[in-house]
């Protein structure tokens, strides 16, 4: 098709409609393994006006986050082989999804993400891709090879599905790694992992599993998975039985301080109730005997309902989770981040235990751990209780900036600390130190 030059320039200068890929590098970009892939040339890859789905990553970022920085570059978008179809994002029936950014003026880096919860390989995309491509960075995001509320009927064995998420990241940073080469004709010279919840725990695994594929990594409230706990199904079902009778005192024995109280009845409606019953039947299916993920908002002693579930009782559970089990053992720096306010994934169960993991495994000299006061699992909550909230954007990229210096000079990060919330709060800084 012959297109005149100054109509092709003018397209570009004015929308960030794809064009088709132009030929660039050492020759034609080709994901390694993938069943499928399309390589297109964009005049913005940020989420102002590229290549995206904006409820993927909704509710993630605070409203006040800066507008995005401009990127040109080739995205590619497509999926590996799987059986699963849950992602339907490009009208595509099919999972294991991901999309590789490559921006035209490249810093030599590449940095790899899982998308947090159970969503599609775009949730990344306000948070983390927005920010590295301003950097300089190649971006590379999975779906996990699962997705959606559903993500526990995929795989055979309690555990499956978990345990395709470590997969399908470690798969997309050695494809990413081959695509890089062939766009920019080096490989990167960094890799860096980060992910937020969710995403947080596979920047764990990789850095204990394959810390050969990583200079070092992010971990934004990462889950933990313990097969002795705590983890989710230890200190979710006590909320579920303690929010609705208001005993205060369980709820702090679950992890969840009298602080985040005004957190607590947003996060029973759309958080605790479904989360402990979709991720106890991927680890412990039996449970509920036939009935698929339980029973919503049951009250205790109803027949096998999750608020009565009792994971040490459980042994089925225990192997399923050790599968996907932590260690602490990381191989390579890195730097976790948790808000104390945290209402999903309370801080003392949590990061705090991680923290306390990898100094036990002798890896405290590679490890930052930054308890930030005030913050919450999601930004978009900041919005709603900004006297009493601080976002965790802005200390993911003060985060992100700090492993940076500690790599490229050798400049250790601020040493591990509470970070404490400041009287006057925004969404662009944080200070770690």
């Amino acid at each position: 098709m012959n297109i005149a030059v100054p109509l092709i320039a003018a397209l570009l200068a004015t929308t960030a409609q794809a064009v088709p890929a132009s030929a660039q590098g050492c020759g034609p970009l080709r994901v390694p393994g993938a069943a499928h892939q399309e390589p297109t040339h964009l005049a913005d890859l940020s989420t102002a006006g590229g290549r995206t789905d904006p409820a993927d990553w909704a509710g993630l970022t605070p409203a006040g986050l800066p507008a995005p920085t401009p990127v040109s570059g080739t995205q590619v978008d497509g999926y590996f082989p799987d059986t699963s179809t849950g992602n339907t994002n490009n009208g595509w029936a099919h999972d294991s999804q991901f999309v590789i950014r490559l921006p035209e003026r490249w810093n030599g880096g590449l940095v790899v993400a899982g998308s947090p919860g159970v969503r599609e390989q775009y949730a990344n995309d306000r948070a983390i891709s927005d920010f590295v491509l301003a950097r300089g960075y190649a971006f590379a995001s999975t779906d996990k090879g699962n997705t959606g509320a559903a993500f526990h009927q995929d795989g055979k064995r309690p555990g499956d599905a978990i345990v395709e998420w470590n997969h399908r990241v470690t798969q997309l940073t050695r494809a990413a790694k081959v695509v890089v080469a062939q766009r920019y004709c080096r490989p990167p010279s960094r890799t860096l992992a980060t992910g937020i919840s969710n995403g947080g725990y596979l920047v764990r695994w990789q850095l204990e599993n394959h810390p050969e594929l990583y200079d070092g990594g992010v971990d934004w409230e990462g889950t933990l998975w313990s097969a002795n706990g705590p983890n989710l199904l230890t200190f979710l079902p006590p909320v579920l039985t303690g929010y609705p009778t208001g005993d205060k005192a369980a709820m702090a024995a679950a992890g969840f301080p009298a602080e985040s109280e005004f957190l607590w009845a947003f996060h029973h409606q759309y958080y605790w109730d479904l989360t402990q019953r979709i991720y106890r039947e991927e680890l412990d299916p039996t449970w509920d005997g036939d009935t698929v993920a339980g029973t919503p908002f049951c009250a205790p002693g109803t027949p096998s309902c999750d608020a009565d579930y009792d994971y040490f009782s459980r042994p089925e559970a225990q192997r399923a989770v050790s599968r996907i089990a932590l260690t602490g053992r990381i191989g390579r720096p890195l730097l976790t981040l948790h808000g104390t306010l945290d209402t999903l994934l309370p801080i003392s169960q949590d990061s705090d235990v991680y923290a306390d993991m990898v100094r036990a495994a002798g890896r405290g000299a590679l490890f930052r751990y930054y308890r930030i006061e005030g913050g919450t699992h999601v930004d978009s909550l900041f919005d709603a209780f900004p006297d009493r909230l601080r976002p965790l954007t802005p200390c993911h990229r003060s985060a992100f900036a700090a492993l940076e210096g500690w790599l490229s000079s050798g400049t250790r990060p601020p040493a591990s600390a509470t970070v404490p919330r400041p009287a006057a709060v925004n969404a662009t800084e944080c200070a770690l130190s």
